[in-house]
């Protein structure tokens, strides 16, 4: 099995493991910084080795349009074309596609949209997601879904979800005959409705997966009814598999997920809130005794705000990132964003990531420790 819990928490729900893939193990809970089209904006390899991370995550949708899968063939697969040689998951693409609204029409075959880069014509089959993803070399494929939008009707949602399934199982079909060595995710639909997202979880176990993650819960509720999906659908999910919550999320929404049994995470909040000026800083107890249940372990600085013209402080004093590290001050860093500088974006997108990676290693210190 490439999953192994290695060691589970007496206070929560939290485990720490391991997760095998073809290149490298990765240590559980984790996080991966969105890398869509093949780049995580405005930050090289290299860079993202420098902070820690250890997968990325990118997506079918958008390399299949751009660059395009016989680019990304001839240059010998994802992670050659990224200079990235180390895990990656590839989101089906499903999610980008539904996002077009006035742009695709789903049936039961699969989504019809139209490209926003040159308006041609695309059809998107659980079968087209997984040769793609197969072409991509990725770690870990999605199977393709349909995400619905909140909030949705009971009648919508079943339709959708019962869709999913239908299309989950042809994914996994097709995975199989590909003789691919990666990991193959389900994914729980099924809105917030309990009883959709019980039968969704049941469904995709029937057909059996490498692992599961549990989707739409970034498109637009509240976090109590985030939490309720997962009282829900953890519970359902085999214990041996990891649990990947898509979209997921604030920090303290990360902290909670994982006290109740998550494992993965993706979000584009570090990434999104650097380039606008919105930075994370660590509370100082969070760097000695943090109370990861209270959840109040950090704060925003919005660094365009006058109050920052004079302060040649580094953003956090106490963190490791190249940054911070570096002493880039705040007065610097408002200054560049001022001027529409964009290395201030690239600076700042540092600062968030390592934020991110470096709460995830904690994390697992703390289930270790017995303290989360």
């Amino acid at each position: 099995m490439s999953f192994t819990v290695v060691q589970k928490s007496k206070q929560s729900r939290s485990r720490f493991g391991t997760l095998r893939t073809n290149h490298g193990l990765l240590d559980t809970p984790l996080f991966m910084p969105i890398a869509t089209q093949g780049a995580v904006k405005g930050v090289g390899s290299e860079d993202m080795e420098a902070l820690g991370a250890s997968i990325v995550l990118a997506n079918t949708y958008h390399l299949m349009l751009r660059p395009g899968t016989s680019v990304v063939r001839a240059a010998g697969g994802l992670h050659t074309f990224m200079n990235w040689h180390h895990p990656i998951l590839t989101d089906s693409g499903g999610y980008q596609v539904f996002s077009l609204t006035k742009m695709r029409t789903v049936t039961e075959e699969g989504v019809t949209f139209r490209s926003p880069i040159d308006g041609a014509a695309h059809v998107l089959t659980p079968e087209r997601s997984m040769e793609v993803q197969h072409i991509l070399g990725s770690d870990m494929v999605m199977a393709l879904d349909e995400c619905t939008e909140y909030p949705v009707s009971l009648q919508r949602a079943q339709s959708s979800m019962e869709l999913t399934t239908r299309w989950a199982a042809r994914s996994k079909e097709r995975h199989d005959k590909l003789g691919n060595h990666n990991l193959l995710f389900g994914i729980v639909q099924g809105s917030t409705y309990e009883h959709l997202r019980t039968q969704s979880a049941a469904d995709l176990l029937t057909i059996g997966f490498d692992g599961y993650a549990i989707g739409g819960v970034s498109v637009g509720e509240p976090w109590h009814e985030k939490a309720a999906v997962l009282e829900w659908v953890e519970p359902l999910l085999p214990h041996d598999r990891p649990r990947y919550l898509m979209g997921v999320g604030q920090p303290e929404e990360v902290v909670a997920a994982v006290s109740r049994g998550i494992d993965m995470f993706d979000c584009v909040l570090p990434t999104r809130n650097a380039r606008h000026g919105l930075l994370y800083v660590a509370k100082e107890h969070m760097y000695v005794s943090p109370d990861w249940h209270k959840g109040e372990f950090y704060e925003t600085m919005r660094i365009e705000n006058e109050a920052f013209k004079t302060d040649f402080l580094p953003i956090d004093p106490r963190c490791n990132c190249p940054t911070c590290r570096g002493r880039y001050s705040r007065a610097y860093l408002r200054h560049l964003f001022v001027i529409n500088e964009s290395l201030g974006q690239r600076l700042a997108t540092l600062h968030n990531l390592f934020f991110y990676l470096d709460l995830m290693r904690r994390l697992r210190e703390a289930i270790r420790a017995g303290s989360l």
